[in-house]
């Protein structure tokens, strides 16, 4: 992905460039685009070249599968299809804003995702940026203009329109900012800032001032405000991104990779929630070389993410298999695995009531203690853990939907997270 220095400003001198990007509850209606309307030309007054990325409006997405459903009926729309008709939300928006930033005295243009050189694969529903083609951005900042462009959406290689899944638009403002080496990308949306843990679960819970790529990248893989992608975009450039609110005048969190982080003294930085849970176990399974891989082959073929995967010891020749999947995928992936497993294995069941519950942070490399604290904490408040997995700066235990707000606030409490770091 190819970057630039900048474009002039009257005096020659390059200009820094800001991305913002307002998710669909801060475009809700033509008042609350107005109002923003305003906001992006008095930052525009302050000498930086801007680039605005724009979501649907409100939940004119879900309206528009919605129609694309009672169209097509029992037949599933085409992903050509459907990604065309989804693109078009992000176009009223983009359009709308420009107009609402030209009204009030500011030169605008606004910008498909294909007019904006967003070039991507042609995997429909869930495309990845294969390239940024940033010149005409560039000529239109280099004429003063705010460039407001269409989120979610690029142009595949085939010419064909494509979507980058939900919440692509926080993507498109990353590798946006990527491609025009901007200072930095700014998310505008309905909460203030990456806090602690759920704040609805937590009344304790802290927003953070700043927060590592790496933590913001597992709390986002767990179900955290900001998509996994942009911050995975965000990490490899080092494009430092902001969380802030649309709609109160609040300091937000600034996420990126600088050395000195305040933060980084804590050893866990948050916790993490992630409700989209379910459980497949293979029981009595034959336990011999390729008997896994026949198992989740077949769910990689069907499109099946599968998450936390545990093996039992294999006891007379024979061994229990569970894995994780997302809701949405749950039925479809314990009707596949019955039908693969039904002369492989004694039984196959299911448990769609889970959710995964992670402490994060850096400060646990190489550290003692921490999944000591956390069983023991979760053990105090009743909760029962079902499967646990780790990574360098993660620990993730699957729980029983019903115990979050209990284990929330056990591990909240647990690791002090509600007082400032020292």
């Amino acid at each position: 992905m190819t970057t630039n220095t900048g474009n002039p400003g009257v005096s020659g001198e390059a200009r820094p460039v800001i991305i913002q990007k307002y998710g669909g509850s801060s475009v809700a209606d033509a008042e609350k685009i107005s109002t923003i309307a305003r906001k992006i030309c008095d930052r525009a007054d302050t000498g930086v070249s801007m680039v605005v990325v724009v979501s649907a409006m409100g939940d004119s997405t879900d309206h528009l599968i919605e129609l694309a459903n009672a169209v097509t009926g029992d037949t599933a729309p085409a992903a050509r299809e459907l990604d065309t008709l989804l693109s078009t939300g992000e176009l009223v928006t983009s359009t709308l804003m420009a107009m609402a930033i030209s009204a009030q005295g500011h030169p605008a243009v606004s910008l498909s995702g294909q007019q904006a050189g967003i070039r991507t694969d042609t995997t429909h529903g869930s495309a990845r940026i294969a390239d940024i083609r940033a010149d005409r951005l560039r000529r239109e900042l280099d004429r003063g203009r705010i460039c407001v462009v269409a989120g979610f959406q690029g142009l595949a290689e085939n010419e064909d329109v494509t979507t980058l899944g939900r919440g692509g638009s926080d993507t498109t403002a990353v590798a946006l900012g990527v491609a025009l080496n901007a200072d930095r990308c700014e998310i505008y949306t309905d909460v203030d800032g990456i806090y602690t843990t759920d704040p609805r679960l937590v009344p304790s819970a802290r927003k953070l001032a700043e927060i590592s790529y790496d933590e913001m990248l597992e709390m986002a893989s767990l179900g955290a405000k900001m998509n996994p992608r942009s911050i995975e975009l965000g990490a490899v450039y080092d494009v430092p991104i902001l969380v802030t609110s649309t709609f109160e005048d609040v300091p937000g969190t600034l996420i990126h990779g600088g050395e000195q982080m305040m933060e980084v003294r804590r050893a866990v930085t948050g916790v993490a929630i992630d409700r989209d849970v379910a459980k497949i176990t293979v029981r009595a399974v034959e336990d011999r070389p390729g008997i896994v891989g026949q198992i989740f082959m077949p769910l990689a073929e069907a499109g099946i993410s599968v998450d936390v995967i545990v093996q039992n010891a294999s006891l007379e020749g024979l061994t229990d298999v569970t894995f994780t999947v997302s809701q949405g995928d749950f039925q479809r992936a314990l009707e596949l695995t019955r039908q693969v497993c039904a002369d492989m294995a004694q039984d196959v069941v299911g448990n769609s009531g889970l959710a995964k519950m992670s402490i994060v942070g850096t400060g646990m490399q190489n550290g003692p203690g921490y999944a000591a604290t956390m069983f023991d904490s979760l053990s105090k408040a009743n909760v029962n853990i079902e499967m646990i997995t780790t990574s360098e700066i993660r620990i993730t235990c699957v729980i029983d939907a019903s115990s979050i707000k209990d284990a929330a606030n056990a591990l909240h409490n647990a690791f002090e997270l509600d007082a400032a770091g020292d």
